[in-house]
Order: structure tokens, then C-alpha cells, then sequence
């Protein structure tokens, strides 16, 4: 039996080299009798005669060195009196998202008696060309994983089958999105806060499950994640303070048509082919699906954009953007069901992006642990800071906290030494201008290191969040996440000059010099997974020129109050262009400043900060960043500061499938801001919240196993130790669960805190909805001198909250005489008699909102 090898093609003194140097080793090495030959179209052929069954190996050598690939193998057989020869790369492995191939050679003619089946992970489609003795079989694996092909000649299996063939997913990209709209049930219950809120709901099958609630975009109290699988009656239980809120159980009739229905979702658009690096736009209209999540998933050699560009009566229009033309897969789901059709081969075309990928990489070795009163570095770069304005501080475990040393050095790098007294984790936080650069806080542990991993890895620094062709830096922690391989990669327009400098301590600092202004992506990973918030998107602009001409004037970084305006100057001295500027709020909103032309060159700028907390100034010339914008300034009397915000619990580390996980965030002595809690993972999770003396308590229910990645938030920065890793596993009592979606489900909730000391306790609070109060009489329409007048106020509806009633005579002062007297236990009756002439003013309210027509005005 002969089998040809096609290679590049070689000058004949080449030929006769390979001919001096080719090897045949086999089961017996006897009588192969291997020939090369010139094809004399740029290729060579090599031919043998095996004379027994097994494995020979094909060693090919140049001028002494071994040719990419050799030794090649091939699997030999003979059947029915026949020989019959398998090799190439793609029956011992390959990548996803590229062709896998190999050949097989069998008797002239008798390829009609060869079959050939893969098996793996996913369905894959063969193609099959058979050129006389020889076979070329190739087949696209979209999911890594273990495919076995089995290969039969005449009937039987040869030699070594079936094959295994280990594909990896290495070089696949996968771009999701997620949309839960279409899985919201709104029970039309106004809820100012949900805090504190637990629901529960009733199956038609009597089973109880944990269910999440949220509010929609109108403020009503919906069931969130609502994908019923049969019909019937479903209860939907809500409690607060272990008490139900007024109309609970909510009761969902659920028929046919409010079941989830994949095969009823309607697809407009590309699902075929594509446009790489141009917005590809799919209609998909969920109307008459019934309830449930839809999920988008695209995997292929490269990533896409994907975002929802309309949303509208349950139909959405999605667009996405593969980076590179190639082969994709396209996923969509309802319900965690393929759509028809689903998934799609996606045929990308279009011209290469033409981006470029540096990557550099280094082993990080575990840090040397750290006693008490033992001497201890922290040393970052922060361009851009003024030494004079630098501050460092580190909170110990019991809650106390100390000044660091600060050394500055060259080229902004600081050196913050400290001397823990006590073991446990630390926290260091490091503040210019009294606000926490990027990355702060961070956790330094004393004593033994806690469990590691890539979620443990920090980042900060400008060079990740905004730069400029030319050098750009950031930092790298990675002291808490043990040791690894770190890769550090540039993905953008020009190619990337990436230098790392190691620091000591578990330290490193990063820098990259691009080109070419545009988008770029920061890819960051740690034994071969991305940190968190990996691959950074920054945008890097041109050389900002003219730009750092323009100054600030008059803007104030403390003492600003919500509602009230601030404004400040900006002056172009002598620069040309176009000035934009937007606020990013600390529940991550952008608003637009308001700008207005004072003079040449000269221009007023204004906005209204609506929340407390630390907003950031973007102010740019021609798209360029001013010298130190952003600006950060400081709204409210206290400042809200994620560095005095702990969490601990069981539920950050552990946690069980189908029953409650807890865990505690405390926010005594960190101010008021917002806290934002969100939960990824194999499922979505009911998630609700309680307030406690020290903060707030947290009870998340997966339906799944698996690992979960906990974050939190306060005033849109990660506290110290987020985000956490938390292993849940099968329940006693409830088995494994759900099965986990094929895509990472988040669950999130923001809570606006209240301000708390430590060790105080907390006060109860009091929810009502003001609009639902209801006053009526007549001494609400004209006041007369002298005379006992009232009317009645009916609370029934309105929830629990304070009412309080006041009224103001003409001369500013209050009425002498006012009186309330509580007729039942939801009814009041307000008394007045006023004795001064004029207009009165009569104020009532309820909670902090003024009910209906409040404040009346009372004339004699």
C-alpha cells in the first residue's frame, strides 16, 4: 500500500537531502522500502509499502533537523486482505472554531466501502473528498471537548479506532448578552424601596421556590426571571419584617400562551451571514412566547460586539459586530431554549479589522507571608498626582485605623510603608486629594495568606481606564491570589510595546506604548482565566496638543449639596475646538453639563448633582481629555468611602443549591452612598435584603451548581476583598438543582444606605406612599376666625409611614391651636381654629412626601 505526502516544494539538491536523512521506523522497521518523489507542483511525495498492522511513525529530517511536525504517525490495518492507512493532525486534536482534517488511504477504488462518523460534544457536520486511494475528511468543532471518530472499512473498525481527538478551546471567543425583559411579571404594586422585601412563590404543583424581585423601569414591584413551565395557578408570597404587604398572595393565571415558548419567537435578520467590524442588526419579536429570559451567544475565532439597540412591547432589535471575518456560531435562546434553527453557522465576511495583539507574560511567585510588627511595602506609580496631596491609611481588623509612611520617588512612584500590629486582613487605602486612586481599596493580609485565584487579582491606573499615543501605565496587585502565570496582552489598531516592572511584594507595574489613536483592549489573565473586568476597553486619543492649554477656574471638589447647582469657568487660552463635558455619577449614570459661551475663549459650565458621593468630571476638548480631568468632586457633607465597608458570611465562600446563603455588608462609619450587590454565576438567584444594626444582610438562592462571583459596590467601587468566590453544591434535601445555564446568569440590587455609627442601633423604618393618602371636609376649602373647623385624613391605602400635619398663620408663625385625634386605627381627624385674619398655610405629609394638594392654602 502507498501513501502520499504533500509538502513544500524544494530545489532538487533539497530532494536528495531528505532522501539521505528520511527515517522509517515501524513495528518490525523491515522492508518498507521508502521512496521521495518530485511532484514538480511545490510538492514532494513520500511512499512506503507497510507490510504488518499498527502504529508507524514517518520521521523527516532537513540537513539534520527534524521538519515542523515530525515525526508524523499513521495508524495502518489490514482488512480483508486489504491495507488501510489513517493520519494527520486532526485525529489526535485541534482548535474550536477551525477545520480539523486528516486522511485516509485504503485500495484503489474501494473507497465506497469506507466509513467514517464523528462523535463529540456538539453534532458536527463531515466533509468528505475522495481523490482514487486517498480520502481527505474534514469536520468544523465549535464546542473543545473529546470527539471520537470512528472509522470503518468493509464494515469493520480499523486498528485504533475509534480515534480521539482532543479539540481545545483555546483562541475561541464568546460574546453574550443577556436579556431579562421578557421574564418580567409586574404585579402593579407601587414600591418605593425593595429592601428588606422576601417573596416566595407557589407552583401549580404545591412546591415552593425562592423568586427575585426587582423594580421595573415604572417603579412597580415585578417578579423577575418568571419562566413557568406548565399551567395553572401560581402564588406569589411577599413579606417584609416577616409580615405580607398589602394584596399579597399575588395570583398569576398562567395558560398556554403565558407558557414559554421558544418555537413561537419570530427572527428577522442575519443568522447566515455577516459583516465583520459593521453593526449586523436580528429582530427578534418574544410577543407571543410567553415569559422568559433570551440569551444571546456568539462563539468563533475572534470576539463580537453585541448590545440591544431597541427594546419595545417584548420585541428587540440586537446588533452585533465580529471583530474578524471567520467561521461563527450563532446562539439564541428563550427560556434556555434554541430558537428554530438555533444554533446558526454564521459565514462572517468583510475585510480583517487589521488589529494587532501583543502579548507578554511572567510567572508570579507566591509572596513571602507577613507577621505582626514586622515591616511592610506597598509601591505603585500614579502619574498625574502631586506628592503633597497623597494619602495612605491602614485599617486593621478590629476596625482601627493608622497613617502610613509615604516615600515619594522618581517618575510618581510612592513607596507607603506601614507596621501591622495584629494578624487578619488589612485594608490599605490610598487617596489623592482625599478620594481613592483607581484600584483602592486593597487588601493586604497578615499572617497566612488566604486562599488565592484569579479573582484576587487588582487593577488600577489611568492606562486602564483612558490614555494617549505614547506611553500609558497601570498597576498590577496580584499578592492575594498566590502564585501563576500572568499575561498581560494589547489588542488595537498598532501594534503595542508592553514593559513590565517587577516590584517587590507581589507588585508590578505595567506599561504600553501604541502608535495609532482608537480602541484598544486590555487583556489580563491569571493562570490562563481573565481577572475580573477583563479585557479593559480604553480609549486612547491622539496627542491631546492644544488641549493642555485649557484650564478650570473655580470649581468646587467639597461641599457641593444635591440639587443645588455648581458651576465653574473653563478657559481656552488660546486653544481651538470643540468643548465637551458629562458627569459620572456613583450609581454609574452620565449626565451633560451645561455649557454656555461667556466670552472668546471663555465658557460657563453647570450641573445638578441628584446623589451624594464622589462624581467625576469629564471634561474634553475636541474629544481630548483637559489637563487632570477627569475631576472628582465630593457631593454631601460626609463622604461615603468604600474603604470603611466590610463583608463577611458564609455565603461568600460556600453556599447551597436551592436554600438561603447569607452574608453581611457593613457600612457603620462608611457614610451613605450607594450599595450595589451583584451576583454572576451557572443561574440566576433570588437575591433580597435587610437592614441590620451594622448594615445590611443579604440572602442570595441559586438554583444551580457551580462557582458564583460575588461583587460589591459602594458608590460604584469595589469594596476591599471584592469580588468573592463562592463553591455551591448540592443540598441535603434538594439534590443538584437546576441544570446551569449555558451562559453566566447576574442578578444584581442597589440599595440606597442610610447613614449608620458603630454600635448604634438601627431605627425602624417606615415605607408609605404619600399619592395614596386621602384628605376630605370641608375646612380644607376656606378657614374663618374663631370658629373649630376640620376635616379628615384616610391613610388605609397608603402604607406605614409618619404623618405629620402643620399649619402657618399670615404672620410666619405657627396656628395656636391644632389638634388630632385618631378615629380607627387608618383615620384621623385634623381640628384647627385660627384667630389671625389673611392667607393660612396648611402642610401634610406623609413620610417625606407631601400628600395630594399639600400644601392648601387657607384663606379668611
Amino acid at each position: 500500500m502507498s501513501k502520499p505526502w504533500p509538502w513544500s516544494i524544494l530545489p532538487n539538491s533539497a530532494i536528495e537531502n531528505y532522501k539521505k536523512t528520511y527515517k522509517m521506523p515501524a513495528p518490525d522497521a523491515e522492508g518498507l522500502g521508502p521512496e521521495i518523489q518530485d511532484k514538480t507542483d511545490g510538492s514532494i511525495c513520500v511512499q512506503y509499502h507497510p507490510n504488518k498492522s499498527g502504529r508507524h511513525e514517518v520521521q523527516m529530517c532537513y540537513e539534520g533537523c527534524a521538519v515542523e511536525g515530525s515525526p508524523f504517525s499513521c495508524m495502518v490495518d489490514q482488512i480483508d486482505g486489504s491495507y488501510v492507512t489513517a493520519f494527520g493532525a486532526g485525529l489526535v486534536g485541534g482548535m474550536s472554531g477551525q477545520m480539523v482534517s486528516f486522511t485516509v488511504t485504503a485500495k484503489q477504488g474501494s473507497l465506497s466501502k469506507l466509513d467514517v462518523k464523528v462523535d463529540g460534544p456538539t453534532k458536527t457536520e463531515i466533509t468528505r473528498k475522495d481523490l482514487g486511494d486517498k480520502c481527505d475528511i474534514s469536520f468544523l468543532p465549535m464546542t473543545p471537548g473529546v470527539y471520537n471518530i470512528i472509522i470503518k472499512y468493509n464494515g469493520k473498525e480499523m486498528k485504533g479506532s475509534p480515534f480521539v481527538s482532543k479539540v481545545s478551546g483555546e483562541g475561541r471567543k464568546r460574546s453574550q448578552l443577556s436579556l431579562g425583559n421578557s421574564s418580567e411579571y409586574s404585579l402593579n404594586v407601587l414600591e418605593t424601596n425593595v429592601v428588606d422585601l422576601v417573596g416566595s412563590i407557589k407552583l401549580p404543583s404545591g412546591a415552593i421556590e425562592p423568586c427575585l424581585l426587582k423594580k421595573d423601569s415604572e417603579g412597580h414591584l415585578c417578579v423577575g426571571s418568571f419562566a413557568p413551565k406548565s399551567t395553572g395557578d401560581y402564588a406569589v408570597h411577599i413579606s417584609r419584617d416577616e409580615k405580607p404587604i398589602k394584596g399579597s398572595p399575588f395570583h398569576i393565571k398562567v395558560g398556554d400562551k403565558e407558557l414559554a415558548h421558544a418555537s413561537k419567537v419570530k427572527i428577522n435578520g442575519p443568522t447566515t451571514k455577516a459583516k465583520a467590524n459593521e453593526p449586523n442588526t436580528l429582530e427578534l419579536d418574544c410577543s407571543e412566547a410567553g415569559y422568559g429570559g433570551l440569551s444571546i451567544v456568539i462563539e468563533g475565532p475572534h470576539r463580537s460586539e453585541i448590545e440591544c439597540k431597541h427594546y419595545e412591547n417584548r420585541k428587540y432589535a440586537i446588533s452585533y459586530s465580529p471583530h474578524e471575518p471567520g467561521i461563527y456560531i450563532l446562539n439564541l435562546r428563550f427560556a434556555d431554549d434554541h430558537l428554530p434553527g438555533s444554533p446558526f453557522l454564521l459565514q462572517v465576511e468583510g475585510e480583517p479589522s487589521g488589529r494587532i495583539r501583543e502579548t507578554v507574560s511572567k510567572n508570579m511567585e507566591q509572596a513571602e507571608p507577613v507577621k505582626k510588627n514586622q515591616h511592610c511595602e506597598f509601591y505603585l506609580q500614579i502619574p498625574g498626582t502631586n506628592p503633597f496631596d497623597m494619602e495612605a491609611s491602614v485599617t486593621d481588623p478590629d476596625g482601627s485605623t493608622e497613617l502610613c509612611e509615604i516615600m515619594d520617588e522618581e517618575d510618581f512612584h510612592y513607596r507607603m510603608m506601614f507596621t501591622p500590629q495584629m494578624e487578619g486582613t488589612h485594608t490599605l487605602s490610598i487617596k489623592h486629594k482625599g478620594l481613592h486612586i483607581s484600584g483602592s481599596p486593597f487588601v493586604y493580609s497578615v499572617g497566612q495568606l488566604a486562599s488565592g485565584g484569579t479573582h484576587k487579582v487588582q487593577v488600577g491606573g489611568p492606562g486602564v481606564e483612558k490614555g494617549e499615543v505614547g506611553f500609558n501605565v497601570f498597576n498590577i496587585y496580584t499578592r492575594e491570589a498566590g502564585a501563576g502565570e500572568l499575561s498581560v496582552a494589547v489588542e488595537g489598531p498598532s501594534d503595542a510595546l508592553i514593559r513590565l516592572e517587577e516590584r517587590p511584594h507581589g507588585f508590578l507595574g505595567v506599561s504600553y506604548k501604541v502608535k495609532v489613536a482608537g480602541m484598544y483592549d486590555i487583556h489580563i489573565k491569571f493562570n490562563d482565566g481573565h481577572i475580573p473586568g477583563s479585557p479593559f476597553r480604553v480609549h486612547i486619543s491622539p496627542d491631546s496638543g492644544v488641549a493642555r492649554n485649557v484650564t478650570v477656574h473655580s470649581l468646587k471638589d467639597r461641599g457641593l449639596q444635591v440639587d443645588k447647582a455648581s458651576t465653574f469657568t473653563v478657559s481656552y487660552n488660546g486653544a481651538k475646538g470643540t468643548l465637551n463635558a458629562c458627569v459620572r455619577t456613583p450609581s454609574g449614570s452620565h449626565e451633560d453639563c451645561f455649557i454656555q459661551e461667556m466670552d472668546d475663549g471663555l465658557y460657563g459650565l453647570r450641573f445638578i448633582p441628584k446623589e451624594n458621593g464622589v462624581h467625576y468630571l469629564d471634561i474634553k476638548l475636541n474629544d481630548h481629555h483637559i489637563p487632570d480631568s477627569p475631576f472628582a468632586v465630593m457631593v454631601g457633607s460626609m463622604a461615603a468611602d468604600p474603604a470603611m465597608v466590610l463583608a463577611h458570611g458564609d455565603g461568600l465562600e460556600s453556599g447551597s443549591c436551592g436554600t438561603k446563603n447569607k452574608f453581611v455588608v457593613r457600612t457603620a462609619g462608611a457614610g451613605s452612598s450607594f450599595l450595589a450587590v451583584f451576583i454572576e454565576g451557572p443561574s440566576k438567584c433570588a437575591l433580597s435584603c435587610r437592614e441590620v444594626d451594622e448594615g445590611y444582610e443579604f440572602s442570595y438562592t441559586p438554583f444551580a451548581t457551580g462557582k458564583y462571583l460575588i461583587t460589591v459596590k459602594y458608590g460604584n467601587i469595589n469594596i476591599a476583598g471584592s469580588p468573592y468566590q463562592s463553591e455551591v453544591t448540592a443540598s441535603g434535601g434538594s439534590g443538584s438543582g437546576r441544570k446551569p445555564s449555558p451562559l453566566n446568569e447576574t442578578t444584581s440590587m442597589v440599595v440606597e444606605t442610610v447613614e449608620k455609627r458603630p454600635g448604634a442601633k438601627s431605627l425602624r423604618r417606615f415605607r408609605g406612599d404619600a399619592s395614596k393618602v386621602q384628605v376630605r371636609g370641608p375646612g380644607l376649602k376656606k378657614a374663618r376666625t374663631n370658629q373649630l373647623q376640620s376635616f379628615t385624613i384616610d391613610v388605609k391605602d397608603a402604607g406605614h409611614a409618619m404623618l405629620c400635619v402643620g399649619m402657618v398663620a399670615p404672620n410666619g408663625l405657627p396656628e395656636p391651636e391644632l389638634m388630632i385625634k385618631k378615629n380607627n386605627p387608618t383615620q384621623y381627624t385634623v381640628s384647627y381654629k385660627v384667630v389671625e385674619a389673611g392667607e393660612h398655610t396648611l402642610c401634610i405629609r406623609f413620610g417625606d412626601e407631601e400628600v395630594p394638594g399639600s400644601p392648601f392654602s387657607l384663606a379668611t
